[in-house]
């Protein structure tokens, strides 16, 4: 969109879409098209190229290490391949190109269906002056078309399978049309060549048109079908992309003046205007003004959350019932929606473990079908009876037809594309598929306390002096020495002193020592704060508050003991509340029979505490940063499928050491990076949905396993044959070519149930 309309620009459209352009005098002055300056009339010049200029890539949802830069069929497949990054709108070129054919062939195939059944099962209904030769002839040149027209696809990509030796479903399709069609044409021009047992009073020999004909429609058929249903695995990814508004109000000046411009043309750092009911535009913090924001684009929770000045904001989310002014603070790729579709999109193109089956049965089936197929002629042409060249190959035909290892190649990644997509629309990040086939074995989950059990947001309650000491002075010590700090109960500290409104003091010589406390030099006084052994270790006798102490743990409170030149002075007591979602996701856990593993830093008392509020019986207190980490590898050698859920910076061993690491949006970007699932609300309920979502999905896909099992097992046999002696029954490859049509599309529209299931 033109940002600076004015009369002197005069839009370029062969580079609107291109680049962005800007003034070197002037580099505020931005725009998509080139111009002249409105301030000082330079010619722009071309800055930037945006994404839309950045080639497309591909790849095949059945061998994701396919990649291309143009669209086209796998190598491997011969599926259609699509594109690595979904766009909000599909690019329908080869649905598109499929439909045509499919549509054209339709048109011709059914009168020669037509006419070939009447002409075999009630020849006196064709009118006397019609000849057998003349039906042949019109099926001839009806079904020639649909065969090299309509078919060549097919025939193109079975030849490119067998060049390359990846044997695959466009092979048998290719092999089986052609011998029909082949056999129907010498069949018509050399009649005479047939065994005499074959040719009719007319001497000519049945034709295999129509079969032909058919079978390709009903494969383009197919083709389509799948190609629909395929585009709606998408659908998540697609929803994602459309949450975002296109265009943002961006404050040019100091007297709040606005212009609209694409979401492309917006830098960090820009000051843009969201009105009541609209998106916010990209990632940023509030500089002015309060609202309600609703986040369950990204969160999957529908609770309205209230937003003023120096709260974050994130892009896509929806602006409820007042004006904000906002600072951007992340764009482009940069912005937690764009990272989120990124990580959607590697985890559907990702391999689960128990795919390695289907490829390791896919990379016998073609060679075992053709052979079947082989043997189907061999046996019917000498042992079967007259005519028996013609029973032969339509035996052979239908075994060739029948067959569809893409069923089979499909089972596993369309589900997961499916089950990582609905996951991502509920605030579920699932990093890759080998993380959803785990999260189903888990049986035993270790949450960390502090910001995954309780908020993560804890309060002084309560600041005990003893031995004379003065109150304000020591929570200016307090906070100034933990403004220095990392820890998770420093903010705590310096808030309280906030609110007493004590100003802060600069600290020397701070040392922090992991686990055990922190100690520094303020006015010369040596200022020590710690747990309770950290200050006996050091030789500071506490023994007179101890009893406070327990109380307050029993409380499930923290405590930190305080002491200013070797002599101890207070007792600091800070609560970090329970989530109220927590205690209602650990029982549904333990009814979906999860052992729940509590561990903390805390004193064992206020660990049991917390423990006992969240009925939680399994806890490690006193765990130093360095041993959450063991605590899983003494589950994992006791026969455990751990799943560790933790935010923080110390939780990132653990994360990577557990069979599934699950780390809170809330928390820190070294936990997320640690985790194979990221919960956007932070959020345990979060971690009942994943683990429902991951038993439905690994349940989809092993219907999906057995169902292209079944399908080929028992569908293989009848095409060669097997029920003839018995029943009389010889499957037409007509009849073959609409099963093996239908199963991809069956496979697929059983793994979009996924988008439909209660979680």
């Amino acid at each position: 969109m033109d940002i600076t309309k004015h009369s002197c620009c005069k839009k370029d459209e062969s580079n609107s879409k291109n680049a962005i352009y800007t003034c070197p005098m002037h580099p505020e002055i931005r725009q998509d098209h080139s111009g002249a300056c409105p301030k000082c009339g330079m010619a722009l010049e071309k800055e930037i190229e945006t994404t839309q200029s950045i080639s497309t890539q591909y790849t095949c949802p059945m061998h994701p290490e396919i990649i291309q830069d143009h669209p086209g069929s796998c190598p491997k497949c011969g599926m259609a391949l699509e594109p690595i990054m979904v766009e909000a709108v599909d690019d329908t070129t080869e649905l598109d190109y499929m439909t045509k054919r499919f549509w054209i062939s339709t048109i011709l195939s059914l009168p020669v269906f037509i006419v070939a059944m009447i002409a075999d099962l009630a020849p006196k209904l064709l009118p006397d002056a019609i000849s057998m030769q003349s039906v042949q002839w019109f099926e001839f040149l009806l079904a020639t078309p649909v065969v090299l027209w309509g078919g060549w696809p097919f025939f193109l990509r079975g030849y490119n399978s067998v060049k390359t030796w990846n044997l695959n479903m466009f092979t048998l399709i290719a092999i089986g049309v052609g011998a029909a069609y082949l056999y129907s044409l010498v069949a018509l021009f050399l009649p005479e060549i047939f065994p005499p047992l074959m040719q009719t009073k007319e001497g000519m020999v049945h034709v295999y048109f129509e079969a032909a004909a058919v079978i390709t429609t009903l494969v383009l058929l197919g083709q389509v079908l799948e190609l629909n249903a395929r585009s709606k695995t998408n659908s998540a990814i697609k929803t994602l992309l459309n949450l975002a508004p296109k265009q943002a109000h961006r404050i040019i000046d100091e007297n709040g003046n606005e212009e609209d411009v694409s979401l492309e043309l917006i830098h960090v750092g820009d000051k843009l205007r969201i009105k009541p009911g609209e998106k916010i535009p990209i990632d940023g913090v509030v500089l002015d003004g309060q609202s309600n924001l609703d986040e369950s684009m990204i969160t999957g929770e529908p609770i309205l959350v209230p937003k003023s000045t120096g709260d974050s904001l994130i892009g896509a989310t929806l602006n409820k019932n007042g004006t904000l002014i906002m600072q951007a603070q992340r764009v482009g790729s940069d912005t937690m929606l764009a990272q989120i579709v990124q990580m959607v999109a590697l985890a559907q193109r990702s391999r689960a473990p128990i795919q390695k089956l289907a490829d390791t049965v896919s990379g016998y089936f073609v060679p075992a079908v053709v052979l079947s197929a082989v043997l189907s002629f061999i046996g019917w042409y000498f042992f079967g009876p007259e005519p028996r060249l013609a029973y032969a190959v339509v035996a052979a035909v239908a075994v060739l037809i029948i067959a569809c290892p893409c069923a089979l190649g499909l089972a596993t990644p369309i589900s997961i594309m499916v089950g990582t997509g609905r996951a991502a629309l509920m605030g579920i990040l699932i990093k890759d598929a080998k993380t959803l086939e785990t999260m189903e074995k888990v049986n035993t989950l270790v949450v960390d306390k502090t910001g995954t059990l309780t908020q993560g947001k804890p309060k002084v309650t309560s600041f005990i002096t003893v031995n004379g000491f003065d109150e304000k002075e020591l929570i200016r010590y307090a906070a100034s020495l933990e403004r220095a700090s990392e820890h998770p109960l420093a903010d705590a500290v310096i808030e309280h002193a906030k609110t007493m409104e004590v100003a802060l003091t600069e600290v020397a010589d701070f040392n922090s020592i992991t686990g055990k406390g922190i100690e520094g030099t303020i006015d010369t006084n040596k200022i020590v704060l710690g747990s309770e052994p950290f200050l006996q270790s050091l030789g500071i006798s506490t023994h007179t508050i101890t009893q406070n102490a327990d109380i307050l743990r029993n409380e499930g409170k923290g405590v930190i003991f305080m002491a200013v030149d070797s002599q101890f002075c207070a007792l600091i007591a800070i609560e970090d509340p329970i989530k109220p979602t927590s205690i209602e996701a650990i029982k549904e856990l333990q009814a979906q029979g999860i052992k729940v593993v509590m561990l903390s830093g805390d004193n064992e008392n206020t660990a049991n505490a917390v423990a006992r509020k969240l009925f939680i019986e399994d806890v490690y207190a006193n765990i130093m940063p360095d041993g959450k980490a063991n605590v899983i590898q003494k589950l994992q050698a006791n026969g455990a499928i751990v799943a560790m859920a933790g935010d923080g910076i110390n939780d990132a061993p653990a994360l990577a050491q557990a069979d599934v690491g699950i780390a809170m949006g809330t928390g820190t970007d070294v936990a997320i990076e640690s985790a194979g699932v990221t919960l956007i609300k932070g959020d345990l309920t979060g971690i009942v949905k994943v683990l429902k979502l991951s038993r439905a999905t690994m349940k989809n896909i092993r219907q999906n396993l057995f169902f292209a099992f079944i399908y080929n097992i028992a569908g293989i046999p009848i095409a060669a044959g097997v029920l003839y002696p018995f029943f009389g029954i010889l499957l037409s490859p007509v009849i073959a070519a609409a099963a093996m049509s239908f199963s991809s599309v069956s496979v697929i529209l059983n793994a979009l149930r996924l988008k439909n299931i209660k979680i």
